[in-house]
Protein backbone atom coordinates (compact mmCIF):
# COMPACT_ATOMS: atom_id res chain seq x y z
CA UNK A 1 0.00 0.00 0.00
CA UNK A 2 1.12 3.56 -0.72
CA UNK A 3 0.28 6.16 1.94
CA UNK A 4 0.40 9.88 1.18
CA UNK A 5 1.33 11.84 4.31
CA UNK A 6 0.85 15.60 4.37
CA UNK A 7 2.92 17.40 6.99
CA UNK A 8 5.12 14.38 7.70
CA UNK A 9 8.15 16.40 8.80
CA UNK A 10 6.45 17.94 11.82
CA UNK A 11 6.11 16.56 15.31
CA UNK A 12 3.20 14.12 15.02
CA UNK A 13 3.67 13.45 11.30
CA UNK A 14 7.28 12.35 11.70
CA UNK A 15 6.41 10.08 14.63
CA UNK A 16 3.57 8.59 12.54
CA UNK A 17 6.02 7.82 9.72
CA UNK A 18 8.37 6.21 12.25
CA UNK A 19 5.62 4.02 13.73
CA UNK A 20 4.32 3.10 10.28
CA UNK A 21 7.82 2.23 9.09
CA UNK A 22 8.32 -0.01 12.13
CA UNK A 23 5.07 -1.92 11.66
CA UNK A 24 4.29 -1.85 7.95
CA UNK A 25 5.94 -2.22 4.55
CA UNK A 26 3.92 0.54 2.89
CA UNK A 27 5.46 3.03 0.51
CA UNK A 28 5.41 6.37 2.32
CA UNK A 29 5.14 9.66 0.41
CA UNK A 30 5.82 12.69 2.60
CA UNK A 31 4.63 16.09 1.38
CA UNK A 32 5.71 18.98 3.60
CA UNK A 33 6.40 22.64 2.88
CA UNK A 34 9.00 22.65 5.69
CA UNK A 35 7.67 25.51 7.78
CA UNK A 36 9.47 26.69 10.91
CA UNK A 37 8.01 23.82 12.98
CA UNK A 38 9.20 21.10 10.58
CA UNK A 39 12.48 19.27 11.11
CA UNK A 40 13.89 16.95 8.48
CA UNK A 41 16.33 15.42 10.97
CA UNK A 42 13.29 13.76 12.56
CA UNK A 43 13.28 11.50 9.49
CA UNK A 44 16.99 10.70 9.18
CA UNK A 45 16.16 7.08 10.03
CA UNK A 46 14.23 6.64 6.79
CA UNK A 47 15.61 9.19 4.32
CA UNK A 48 17.62 6.57 2.35
CA UNK A 49 14.87 3.94 2.34
CA UNK A 50 13.64 3.09 -1.18
CA UNK A 51 10.05 3.00 0.13
CA UNK A 52 10.22 6.61 1.32
CA UNK A 53 9.85 9.64 -0.97
CA UNK A 54 9.82 13.29 0.10
CA UNK A 55 8.37 16.29 -1.74
CA UNK A 56 8.81 19.85 -0.50
CA UNK A 57 5.38 21.20 -1.42
CA UNK A 58 2.66 23.34 0.12
CA UNK A 59 -0.74 21.61 0.34
CA UNK A 60 -2.24 24.65 -1.37
CA UNK A 61 -0.19 23.91 -4.53
CA UNK A 62 -3.08 22.02 -6.11
CA UNK A 63 -1.60 21.17 -9.50
CA UNK A 64 1.68 19.97 -8.00
CA UNK A 65 -0.09 17.81 -5.41
CA UNK A 66 -2.27 16.36 -8.19
CA UNK A 67 0.87 15.29 -10.06
CA UNK A 68 2.14 13.46 -6.97
CA UNK A 69 -1.19 11.66 -6.60
CA UNK A 70 -1.25 10.60 -10.26
CA UNK A 71 2.34 9.38 -10.09
CA UNK A 72 2.11 7.33 -6.89
CA UNK A 73 -1.56 6.28 -6.77
CA UNK A 74 -1.87 6.23 -2.96
CA UNK A 75 -4.49 4.16 -1.17
CA UNK A 76 -4.62 6.49 1.81
CA UNK A 77 -4.25 10.23 2.38
CA UNK A 78 -3.51 11.41 5.94
CA UNK A 79 -3.29 15.11 6.71
CA UNK A 80 -1.12 16.36 9.57
CA UNK A 81 -0.27 19.62 7.79
CA UNK A 82 -1.41 22.47 10.01
CA UNK A 83 -0.47 25.62 11.83
CA UNK A 84 -0.93 24.61 15.46
CA UNK A 85 0.38 27.12 18.00
CA UNK A 86 -2.49 28.99 19.66
CA UNK A 87 -0.32 31.96 20.65
CA UNK A 88 0.70 32.49 17.02
CA UNK A 89 -2.93 32.35 15.89
CA UNK A 90 -3.79 35.09 18.37
CA UNK A 91 -1.04 37.28 16.92
CA UNK A 92 -2.18 36.63 13.34
CA UNK A 93 -4.65 34.08 11.99
CA UNK A 94 -3.83 34.42 8.26
CA UNK A 95 -1.49 31.42 7.96
CA UNK A 96 -3.91 29.34 10.03
CA UNK A 97 -6.79 30.00 7.64
CA UNK A 98 -4.55 29.45 4.63
CA UNK A 99 -3.31 26.03 5.76
CA UNK A 100 -5.99 24.70 8.12
CA UNK A 101 -8.99 25.70 6.00
CA UNK A 102 -8.03 26.46 2.40
CA UNK A 103 -5.36 23.74 2.38
CA UNK A 104 -7.87 21.17 3.60
CA UNK A 105 -10.30 22.25 0.89
CA UNK A 106 -7.60 21.71 -1.76
CA UNK A 107 -6.85 18.21 -0.47
CA UNK A 108 -10.53 17.29 -0.29
CA UNK A 109 -11.11 18.40 -3.88
CA UNK A 110 -8.10 16.41 -5.06
CA UNK A 111 -9.26 13.34 -3.15
CA UNK A 112 -12.78 13.66 -4.58
CA UNK A 113 -11.32 13.93 -8.08
CA UNK A 114 -9.02 10.95 -7.51
CA UNK A 115 -11.77 8.84 -5.92
CA UNK A 116 -14.07 9.53 -8.87
CA UNK A 117 -11.42 8.63 -11.44
CA UNK A 118 -10.19 5.42 -9.79
CA UNK A 119 -13.60 4.22 -8.53
CA UNK A 120 -11.66 2.56 -5.71
CA UNK A 121 -13.93 2.02 -2.71
CA UNK A 122 -10.94 1.09 -0.51
CA UNK A 123 -9.43 4.59 -0.55
CA UNK A 124 -9.27 6.52 2.72
CA UNK A 125 -8.68 10.12 3.72
CA UNK A 126 -7.89 10.92 7.37
CA UNK A 127 -8.04 14.49 8.65
CA UNK A 128 -6.00 14.76 11.87
CA UNK A 129 -7.66 17.34 14.09
CA UNK A 130 -7.76 18.44 17.71
CA UNK A 131 -9.96 18.31 20.80
CA UNK A 132 -9.81 22.12 20.89
CA UNK A 133 -12.59 22.32 18.29
CA UNK A 134 -15.08 21.39 21.02
CA UNK A 135 -14.27 24.44 23.14
CA UNK A 136 -13.59 24.01 26.84
CA UNK A 137 -15.09 22.28 29.85
CA UNK A 138 -15.72 23.10 33.49
CA UNK A 139 -14.22 20.84 36.12
CA UNK A 140 -17.49 18.95 36.53
CA UNK A 141 -18.33 18.50 32.83
CA UNK A 142 -18.10 15.08 31.19
CA UNK A 143 -15.27 14.61 28.66
CA UNK A 144 -15.90 15.37 25.00
CA UNK A 145 -17.47 12.61 22.89
CA UNK A 146 -17.84 12.43 19.12
CA UNK A 147 -21.36 13.88 19.36
CA UNK A 148 -20.38 17.06 21.20
CA UNK A 149 -21.10 20.26 19.29
CA UNK A 150 -18.11 22.23 18.04
CA UNK A 151 -17.50 25.48 19.93
CA UNK A 152 -13.96 26.73 19.18
CA UNK A 153 -12.72 29.64 21.29
CA UNK A 154 -9.53 30.89 19.57
CA UNK A 155 -8.39 31.44 15.97
CA UNK A 156 -6.40 28.18 15.88
CA UNK A 157 -9.27 25.99 17.03
CA UNK A 158 -11.69 27.91 14.81
CA UNK A 159 -9.50 27.17 11.77
CA UNK A 160 -9.32 23.48 12.66
CA UNK A 161 -13.08 23.38 13.23
CA UNK A 162 -13.64 24.96 9.82
CA UNK A 163 -11.46 22.28 8.20
CA UNK A 164 -13.39 19.57 10.02
CA UNK A 165 -16.71 21.02 8.89
CA UNK A 166 -15.49 20.91 5.30
CA UNK A 167 -14.70 17.22 5.78
CA UNK A 168 -18.13 16.53 7.27
CA UNK A 169 -19.75 18.36 4.36
CA UNK A 170 -17.84 16.29 1.79
CA UNK A 171 -18.88 13.09 3.58
CA UNK A 172 -22.52 14.13 3.41
CA UNK A 173 -22.50 15.67 -0.06
CA UNK A 174 -20.19 13.35 -1.98
CA UNK A 175 -20.37 10.16 0.15
CA UNK A 176 -16.58 9.97 0.33
CA UNK A 177 -14.58 7.67 2.66
CA UNK A 178 -13.31 10.44 4.93
CA UNK A 179 -12.39 10.22 8.61
CA UNK A 180 -11.85 12.95 11.21
CA UNK A 181 -9.81 12.28 14.33
CA UNK A 182 -9.85 14.67 17.29
CA UNK A 183 -6.94 14.09 19.61
CA UNK A 184 -5.96 15.44 23.01
CA UNK A 185 -2.61 17.15 23.72
CA UNK A 186 0.32 15.16 22.33
CA UNK A 187 3.72 14.99 23.98
CA UNK A 188 6.94 13.13 23.20
CA UNK A 189 10.16 13.44 21.17
CA UNK A 190 10.63 15.95 18.34
CA UNK A 191 8.07 18.52 19.45
CA UNK A 192 8.87 22.15 18.61
CA UNK A 193 10.36 24.23 21.41
CA UNK A 194 7.39 26.61 21.49
CA UNK A 195 5.20 23.94 23.13
CA UNK A 196 4.80 23.65 26.90
CA UNK A 197 6.86 20.53 27.69
CA UNK A 198 9.97 21.20 25.55
CA UNK A 199 9.82 24.91 26.48
CA UNK A 200 9.80 23.99 30.18
CA UNK A 201 12.80 21.67 29.80
CA UNK A 202 14.76 24.12 27.65
CA UNK A 203 14.09 27.00 30.03
CA UNK A 204 15.11 24.94 33.06
CA UNK A 205 18.36 23.75 31.49
CA UNK A 206 19.26 27.34 30.60
CA UNK A 207 18.31 28.75 34.00
CA UNK A 208 15.59 30.88 32.44
CA UNK A 209 12.10 31.60 33.82
CA UNK A 210 9.56 28.86 33.11
CA UNK A 211 6.42 30.79 32.08
CA UNK A 212 2.97 29.56 33.11
CA UNK A 213 -0.18 31.34 32.02
CA UNK A 214 -2.50 32.64 34.74
CA UNK A 215 -2.45 30.56 37.91
CA UNK A 216 -1.55 27.29 36.17
CA UNK A 217 -4.84 25.54 36.97
CA UNK A 218 -5.88 25.04 33.33
CA UNK A 219 -6.32 21.34 32.62
CA UNK A 220 -5.25 19.33 29.58
CA UNK A 221 -5.64 15.67 28.65
CA UNK A 222 -2.23 14.31 27.57
CA UNK A 223 -1.41 11.42 25.24
CA UNK A 224 1.98 10.06 24.28
CA UNK A 225 2.48 10.77 20.58
CA UNK A 226 3.24 7.14 19.61
CA UNK A 227 -0.07 6.01 21.14
CA UNK A 228 -1.85 8.58 18.98
CA UNK A 229 0.01 7.35 15.90
CA UNK A 230 -0.86 3.74 16.69
CA UNK A 231 -4.53 4.74 16.79
CA UNK A 232 -4.22 6.31 13.35
CA UNK A 233 -2.59 3.16 11.98
CA UNK A 234 -5.47 1.12 13.41
CA UNK A 235 -7.92 3.39 11.58
CA UNK A 236 -6.01 2.99 8.31
CA UNK A 237 -5.94 -0.81 8.60
CA UNK A 238 -9.51 -1.23 9.81
CA UNK A 239 -12.58 -1.92 7.73
CA UNK A 240 -14.27 0.97 9.49
CA UNK A 241 -17.85 2.07 9.05
CA UNK A 242 -17.34 5.26 11.03
CA UNK A 243 -16.04 8.68 10.06
CA UNK A 244 -15.25 10.28 13.42
CA UNK A 245 -12.98 9.18 16.27
CA UNK A 246 -11.86 10.91 19.46
CA UNK A 247 -8.36 9.86 20.56
CA UNK A 248 -7.46 10.65 24.17
CA UNK A 249 -4.88 9.62 26.74
CA UNK A 250 -7.07 9.42 29.88
CA UNK A 251 -4.55 11.68 31.61
CA UNK A 252 -5.82 15.05 32.82
CA UNK A 253 -3.30 17.34 34.51
CA UNK A 254 -3.22 20.95 35.57
CA UNK A 255 -0.48 22.86 33.74
CA UNK A 256 1.24 23.74 37.01
CA UNK A 257 1.25 20.11 38.15
CA UNK A 258 2.76 19.04 34.83
CA UNK A 259 5.54 21.63 35.02
CA UNK A 260 6.33 20.70 38.63
CA UNK A 261 6.55 17.04 37.63
CA UNK A 262 9.04 17.92 34.89
CA UNK A 263 11.07 20.03 37.32
CA UNK A 264 11.27 17.12 39.78
CA UNK A 265 12.35 14.75 37.00
CA UNK A 266 15.11 17.13 35.93
CA UNK A 267 16.45 17.35 39.49
CA UNK A 268 16.41 13.56 39.75
CA UNK A 269 17.93 12.83 36.34
CA UNK A 270 20.63 15.48 36.57
CA UNK A 271 21.34 14.61 40.22
CA UNK A 272 22.21 18.22 40.97
CA UNK A 273 19.77 18.97 43.83
CA UNK A 274 18.72 22.18 42.07
CA UNK A 275 15.07 23.04 42.66
CA UNK A 276 13.90 23.91 39.15
CA UNK A 277 10.49 24.90 40.53
CA UNK A 278 12.14 28.16 41.61
CA UNK A 279 12.23 29.13 37.92
CA UNK A 280 8.43 29.00 37.55
CA UNK A 281 7.03 32.40 36.67
CA UNK A 282 3.32 33.12 36.38
CA UNK A 283 2.58 35.43 33.44
CA UNK A 284 -0.53 37.22 32.18
CA UNK A 285 -3.07 34.69 31.00
CA UNK A 286 -3.50 33.99 27.31
CA UNK A 287 -6.50 35.81 25.77
CA UNK A 288 -9.50 33.46 25.62
CA UNK A 289 -7.57 30.70 27.43
CA UNK A 290 -9.69 27.51 27.50
CA UNK A 291 -9.95 26.10 31.02
CA UNK A 292 -10.16 22.33 30.50
CA UNK A 293 -9.99 19.75 27.71
CA UNK A 294 -10.85 16.10 28.23
CA UNK A 295 -11.50 13.33 25.72
CA UNK A 296 -13.81 10.36 26.06
CA UNK A 297 -12.06 7.69 23.97
CA UNK A 298 -14.50 4.87 24.67
CA UNK A 299 -15.80 4.81 21.08
CA UNK A 300 -12.46 4.00 19.46
CA UNK A 301 -11.62 1.53 22.25
CA UNK A 302 -14.89 -0.31 21.69
CA UNK A 303 -14.85 -0.32 17.88
CA UNK A 304 -11.15 -0.64 17.00
CA UNK A 305 -9.81 -2.26 20.18
CA UNK A 306 -7.20 0.50 20.52
CA UNK A 307 -6.21 2.06 23.82
CA UNK A 308 -3.31 4.25 25.03
CA UNK A 309 -0.51 1.94 26.17
CA UNK A 310 2.06 4.41 27.55
CA UNK A 311 1.57 5.51 31.14
CA UNK A 312 2.20 9.20 31.72
CA UNK A 313 5.05 8.50 34.14
CA UNK A 314 6.82 6.35 31.58
CA UNK A 315 6.08 8.70 28.68
CA UNK A 316 7.15 11.90 30.40
CA UNK A 317 10.33 10.27 31.73
CA UNK A 318 11.42 9.15 28.26
CA UNK A 319 10.40 12.54 26.85
CA UNK A 320 12.57 14.39 29.38
CA UNK A 321 15.46 12.02 28.52
CA UNK A 322 15.08 12.88 24.83
CA UNK A 323 15.19 16.63 25.40
CA UNK A 324 18.03 16.40 27.90
CA UNK A 325 20.09 14.69 25.23
CA UNK A 326 18.95 17.10 22.52
CA UNK A 327 19.42 20.36 24.37
CA UNK A 328 22.66 19.39 26.08
CA UNK A 329 24.21 18.72 22.67
CA UNK A 330 23.02 21.89 20.95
Amino acid sequence: MCILVFGGSGFIGSRFIKRLHETDSSVIINVDKLSYASDQTNLDFIKDDKNYIFYKKDINAKDEIREIIIKHKPKCFINFAAETHVDNSIESSYEFIKTNVLGVQVLLDLFREYHSETKNNKLKFIQVSTDEVYGDLSKSDSPFTEINRYSPKNPYSASKAAGDHLVFSYINTYKLPLVITNCSNNYGPNQHREKLIPKTIYSALNNKPIPIYGDGTNIRDWIYVDDHCDALIEIINSKYEFNHFNIGGNCELENLSLVKKICALLTDKLNNNFQYEKLIEFVNDRPGHDYRYAIDNSFIIKNLDWRPMTSFDKGISSTVDFYLNKYQHE
